[in-house]
């Protein structure tokens, strides 16, 4: 006989398929097999038929298709024998789905079979149909199933209660039918019948809420009844499992009781005193009583209140998390974090136990118990919990200081009693796992150290003695760093001695050595290196004997190869070199950083961009910023153009903007520049170590190494949209202005331009309102036909003064645009005087595509903010 002909024996199919020994070989057998099969069923072969199927089971099982012996099944099926049934009904299960339309063919020989007089034969077609049933067939099949719920035999029961939970499943609608067979079920006393009946009557409480509230009605008792029964039994060896006994069917019971209990106050009374009893009677030194425990517990918290009860059940957690067994701990854990927001009280009593948990071995059981230690931290108790949980910072493993120092941080900042406390444990975690924590963490520590001031000698003090005593965590020295740059003549005064305070002794050489080693350490990266640099330049001005040091120490660093670092480097060498008298100013201490903004933005609820004018204070005292003149924000993009202009600098994120700590090497998108910079806004950005060396290198108008002799502040563009803000008449005045903007004696700021033969265009209202008029005026340069300046002249049609006037605009991305601060901040009555302003504007798609912008005219009147906005769209077609 071939050895692949369709007579071939299952078990030979097999033996020949597991000789193989490459894929290639098994591939080749089954195909011939397959072949055979194929051949097999075009003949009609009725003696092999049963075998062949057998065969195609075990291929479908390897992964190969086998959908040509889908129609054997069917065949099969409707044979008469016993046992071609069962192969039948056992590649139906295998070979089909309930999304396959061929099953439709199968429900009139299952109906058939359910109506046999041979139980097995009825037993196979509850089987299949309890796992393939689609939604038509459960409705045709389901008075049939119902009946059987009835029938002599407990198997057939059984097998009829687990078909019928698919078919309320798939067909809810039709779970009021089932109601009063599924609830005579839970009387019987055959073990079977009795765990699947009350599965089928957990199931229908959750497909319909009137079979909840029947089940609540009419089988709480007996359910109650049940469990005692099994919980006061005697040994049963044979549903006994390692002396527990049935635990299968105490879950079951546990889960369905669970489900009636639960928002019913009566229905839990009911089973108040067995869930009691199972609680305190069941071992918990076996596997399956503590399944049971769980289960119970689960159960007692899922109930309407009883504080008892729920006191039992936190304990039996409690125990859990004493037990060798690590999955056993986990789900204690997990547990607890439920039972904390119903009774968080008795879940502190084990608060000591939780606390080992997290320096358990296995990292589930970790993560699991820092999670829960977070959640019961409460005013009262963070203290204790933080200084457990910084203890064991100190030893835990290097992969899971990350989690426990992110926790350790928030509820710091969540719950401080006090600022210095804050400050303290601050110092604790930046020093044991600085290099774990993320930038808004030491962000936020500065912010709450600038508002502290009675606490700036303390600080300083403190965290000198942790930089001297190491350096390895670079978020602590740049906190070190920043503190020494603005508080450095309180650490070498002692100013603020606290009782709590040992004395310390800091020269002014020891404190500018701090520094010198931040910028020499090779490990510390650039952010860290800058913002040293910058507290050097600060400690020139505060220890006026260490300048020359101090002047020799920056000169080395123009040398570096770091772009950042040289170009600081350089800037501050000229300041200190030749523009002594604007020093002082430069160096002076940060603002105050207000705590709810940062708060705000940290939170995102803050807008991404305001006025600039709203954070730079002016001429105020330290630590005092101007308020804002006007609740200015982005302009919006231009109908025109598809991306919307990128957004002024961000007033609220006083880290990145102030401080200068985004040294990310794509900070702009390429062609675009910095805002444009007053006075002030220069100091802003000699001081920030955070402009990105691309943008700085882009425009000798925009890089702080230029100039202007023409005393014209620098302008630039910020993906088009580019503002001013005019802080003060100070700010803007010409000596003012030049004192500020030479600071290097180069050239190179953008002032306005003319051609030789005067404007070549007639000037042009660009905007008017009733209170005000704007006019351009428009020059070119010869062969630069791309590049128009433009003059605009602002007049006040109203009798009213108008202050802090200010001007912005927003232009597609194919233009350009350069803003040469405003002539004034005032603007006169009446038309008795102008406030002229220039712009120059590049035209990247000369020729193809006009000028057009949208214009925010903001200023204040009679103690009223006024905002006018504005589209122009009437430029000369040629510009």
């Amino acid at each position: 006989m071939n050895p692949f002909s369709s007579g071939t024996r299952l078990r030979d199919m097999i033996r020949a398929i597991r000789a193989c020994k490459t894929a290639a070989e098994e591939r080749a057998v089954v195909r011939k097999e397959c072949a055979a099969i194929r051949a097999a069923i075009n003949e009609n072969d009725q003696d092999y038929r049963h075998r062949n199927l057998a065969k195609l089971m075990f291929i479908h099982m390897l992964g190969y298709p086998t959908h040509f012996g889908q129609m054997e099944c069917l065949k099969l099926i409707a044979s008469t024998g016993f046992p071609e049934k069962r192969i039948g009904y056992l590649g139906l299960m295998l070979l089909l789905d309930e999304r396959q339309e061929v099953l439709m063919l199968v429900t009139n020989s299952l109906k058939q079979d359910l109506n046999h007089s041979n139980q097995y034969i009825v037993g196979l077609a509850l089987c299949a149909l309890g796992n393939i049933s689609s939604a038509e067939m459960a409705r045709d099949l389901a008075p049939d199933v119902e009946r059987l719920l009835q029938f002599r035999d407990p198997n057939i029961r059984k097998k009829a209660a687990l078909c019928s939970i698919r078919i309320i499943k798939k067909v809810p609608d039709l779970a009021e039918n089932f109601m009063n067979p599924a609830s005579s079920l839970l009387k019987e006393k055959h073990h079977g019948v009795l765990i699947t009946g009350v599965q089928l009557c957990t199931d229908l409480c959750k497909v319909s809420s009137e079979a909840l509230e029947y089940f609540r009605e009419n089988c709480i008792e007996g359910l109650v009844k049940t469990l005692r029964d099994i919980a006061n039994s005697p040994y049963s060896p044979e549903y006994d499992i390692a002396g527990i006994t049935d635990p299968f069917l105490h879950i079951r019971l546990l889960k369905l009781l669970r489900i009636l209990g639960q928002g019913d106050a009566d229905a839990s009374d009911c089973m108040t005193d067995i869930l009691a009893q199972v609680a305190s009677r069941t071992e918990s030194n076996k596997n399956a009583g503590n399944a049971i425990l769980y289960e119970c517990v689960e159960t007692i918290m899922s109930i309407e209140d009883n504080g008892g009860l729920r006191v039992l059940a936190i304990n039996i957690l409690g125990r859990f998390l004493s037990n060798r067994d690590n999955n056993i701990r986990y789900v204690g854990l997990n547990m607890l974090m439920k039972a904390i927001m119903v009774d968080a009280k008795a879940v502190q009593r084990h608060r000591a136990t939780i606390l080992e948990c997290v320096k358990d071995s296995d990292a589930s059981i970790q993560k699991r118990a820092l999670e829960l230690v977070y959640l019961l931290v409460n005013e009262s108790n963070v203290k204790p919990l933080t200084k457990e949980l910084i203890e064991y910072l100190e030893v835990s493993d290097q992969e899971f200081k990350g989690d426990i120092t992110a926790k350790i941080c928030s509820l710091v900042e969540k719950f401080s009693p006090a600022k210095i406390w804050y400050i303290d444990q601050m110092l604790k975690v930046l020093s044991e796992a600085g290099n774990f924590v993320k930038d808004e963490v030491w962000h936020a520590l500065i912010i709450v150290i600038s508002n502290a001031s009675d606490l700036h000698g303390y600080t300083v003090r403190a965290l000198y003695r942790v930089f001297q005593a190491s350096t390895e965590q670079e978020s602590l020295v740049r906190v070190a760093v920043w503190c020494v740059g603005e508080y450095g003549d309180m650490l070498v005064n002692n100013v603020g001695m606290l009782d709590i305070e040992e004395p310390i002794t800091v020269t002014e050489s020891d404190a500018v050595d701090a520094m010198e080693v931040a910028i020499k350490c090779q490990r510390l990266g650039l952010t860290t290196k800058a913002m040293a640099l910058i507290a050097l330049f600060k400690l020139s001005s505060r220890f006026p004997s260490c300048s020359e040091r101090i002047n020799d120490i920056i000169v080395q660093n123009k040398r570096s190869l770091v772009l950042e670092l040289q170009q600081r480097s350089i800037e501050f060498s000229c300041i200190l070199q030749k523009h002594q008298n604007i020093r002082s100013a430069l160096v002076e201490r940060m603002p105050i950083l207000d705590e709810k903004t940062f708060s705000g933005r940290k939170a995102g609820s803050l807008p991404t961009a305001v006025s600039t004018s709203s954070i730079i204070p002016c001429n105020l005292p330290n630590g005092i910023g101007k308020p804002a003149a006007a609740p200015i924000g982005d302009l919006l993009d231009l109908s025109s153009d598809d991306a919307p202009p990128a957004p002024v600098s961000s007033g609220g994120d006083f880290l990145q903007d102030l401080l200068g700590v985004d040294l990310s090497p794509a900070s702009a998108p390429s062609g675009t520049s910095q805002s444009p910079k007053t006075g002030t806004d220069v100091l802003l950005d000699l001081l920030s170590i955070g402009t990105s060396p691309s943008v700085q290198s882009s425009s000798s108008a925009i890089d702080i190494l230029s100039s202007s002799h023409d005393n014209k502040a620098p302008v630039s563009n910020l993906n088009g949209l580019a503002s001013h803000s005019s802080l003060s008449a100070n700010a803007t005045s010409p000596a003012s202005s030049a004192g500020m903007m030479d600071l290097l004696d180069g050239t190179g700021a953008i002032t306005q331009k003319h051609e030789e033969n005067g404007p070549a265009y007639p000037s042009l209202v660009a905007y008017e309102s009733s209170t005000l008029r704007m006019t351009f005026n428009f020059s070119r340069q010869p062969g630069n036909p791309q590049t128009t300046f433009i003059q605009a002249t602002f007049t006040n049609l109203s009798p009213n003064v108008y202050n802090d006037f200010l001007f912005q605009a927003a232009v597609p991305k194919f233009l350009q645009l350069h803003l040469v601060p405003a002539s004034s901040n005032t603007l006169p009555a009446s038309g008795n005087g102008s406030i002229t302003q220039c712009l120059k504007v590049t035209n990247t798609q000369h020729g193809k595509k006009s000028l057009v912008m949208r214009i925010r005219i903001a200023y204040k009147t009679n103690d009223k903010d006024v905002l006018e906005e504005g589209q122009i769209n009437n430029f000369p077609r040629d510009l």
